[in-house]
């Protein structure tokens, strides 16, 4: 990996004294608070079913009294009842059609976009970015923010932007050989099959230009990191952004790679007991939720993201005084309860990087026969292992089922695949079928 300068793109911002920081957002999310009130019959309702008025909020302490919001809000007001700005003042519609096939809209002003494409820059300059750089964009470009947030970002900072949307991977290849791309934006799934992709092609990383990624949109472990990171010979950032905030640039790690910085001074970060509602303390792991402070057009309070992970206040090496998340450590609607466990995909991951010969490639199947669950983990191994004998495959199938049940404290059944035989994913990868009729 190539570690570089480790630069800010706003120092007064991210780098502000945390009493000054507070004493800004408690501004912000006082202003909010009476903008929803006032504009959102939503808000209006839940506030005052909890007997709070926009005066009661007078501090960033007070957040914790105000109403939750959830994605199913944003169905139930699609696609304007939660808008609280004039319709002839959004200038942007983003948004995702969802797990339901009921899309989501979120409307931007201008001063929207011009917030969210100023994290976008903050975000891609923690990856050393600057006007040198050539920006190689391979989200999807539309209603989903991923694309349009780092194209943003890296015309902000003066960087060449490179356009290509995902897909096409041998076409993604020669544009970053001929064009000299230097820093790359996309799933880390598809991220991981650039670089295996490169590998296979016999390219060796030393002659790319290639200096940092930025990788976010799904839950990765830090193997997936080492392994992008030794194929690629990059620095490997973990980025984080959800439509309902702004997009990509809610956070991002910096060069040393300690946990994603939060723009603080447009998002507020809570921790909270997912079963209790109740806000956990810095080091906690629990439910992240977000509220925005300076959105105009669909500004949120408390939303609920259902994605696992800790904060910390612990000031960064790069002089960032801004809080940080940790790593997603999975989702509380993607954890599936096996045999009364509680199972995350990302645990079997981290189980099957740890195994040398095994691949991060995996399908879990759950499904359930009579009163008992069952689970089988097709496993892609390497040619080395696939190409060995029976009795050698019989016994590194037992390896991997012996490391699920001392670590899930589950048996599964182990079928192991050989290499590419698993679908890559140029998006987010989806890796679960639950077959069972709860």
């Amino acid at each position: 990996m190539r570690m570089r300068e480790c630069r800010i793109w706003d120092r007064e911002r991210e780098c502000m004294d945390r009493e000054a920081l507070r004493a800004l957002q408690g501004e912000r999310l006082c202003q909010t608070v009476k903008r929803v009130y006032d504009n959102v019959p939503m808000y209006r309702k839940r506030m005052q079913e909890k007997g709070i008025l926009p005066d009661d909020i007078q501090s960033v302490e007070d957040i914790r009294y105000l109403p939750f919001t959830d994605k199913p809000d944003l169905r139930d007001e699609f696609p304007y009842g939660l808008f609280a700005a004039p319709k002839h003042d959004i200038v942007r519609i983003q948004g995702s059609s969802g797990t339901t096939g009921m899309p989501i809209v979120v409307g931007y002003t201008q001063n929207d976009v011009d917030v969210w494409t100023e994290m976008a820059a903050r975000s891609l300059t923690m990856a050393g970015c600057g006007v040198d750089d050539i920006v190689q964009v391979c989200y999807g470009y539309g209603l989903f923010t991923g694309g349009l947030g780092m194209h943003q970002g890296a015309s902000r900072i003066g960087s060449m932007v490179i356009p290509m949307s995902s897909g096409n991977t041998s076409r993604q290849i020669d544009i970053l050989r001929s064009l000299g791309t230097t820093v790359l934006c996309c799933t880390p799934s598809y991220g991981l099959l650039i670089a295996e992709t490169i590998l296979e092609k016999g390219i060796d990383p030393k002659t790319l230009k290639l200096k940092a990624g930025t990788f976010g949109a799904e839950p990765w472990s830090e193997k997936i990191r080492e392994r992008i990171e030794t194929l690629l010979d990059i620095d490997a950032l973990d980025i984080y952004g959800l439509t309902e905030m702004g997009g990509p640039g809610v956070s991002c790690e910096c060069l040393f790679k300690q946990g994603m910085h939060v723009n603080e001074d447009h998002v507020i970060p809570e921790i909270i007991d997912p079963e209790t509602e109740e806000p956990l303390p810095y080091g906690e792991k629990g439910e992240l939720v977000f509220s925005t402070i300076t959105k105009e057009g669909t500004p949120l309070l408390r939303y609920r993201t259902h994605d696992l992970c800790r904060l910390t206040d612990a000031q960064c090496e790069c002089g960032r005084t801004t809080v940080r998340m940790d790593r997603i450590m999975g989702r509380t609607d993607d954890m599936l309860v096996i045999r009364g466990v509680n199972v995350f995909p990302s645990q079997i991951e981290n189980i099957l990087m740890s195994i040398p010969g095994a691949t991060p490639h995996f399908l879990l199947t759950v499904d359930r026969v009579g009163p008992t669950d069952t689970m089988e983990i097709q496993v892609e191994v390497t040619n080395e292992i696939f190409g060995d004998t029976v009795a050698s495959l019989q016994n590194f199938s037992k390896v991997i089922k012996e490391r699920v049940k001392s670590t899930l404290g589950l048996s599964a059944v182990i079928k192991l695949v050989p290499p590419k035989s698993i679908p890559r994913f140029e998006g987010k990868a989806r890796r679960v079928t639950d077959l069972r009729k709860l």
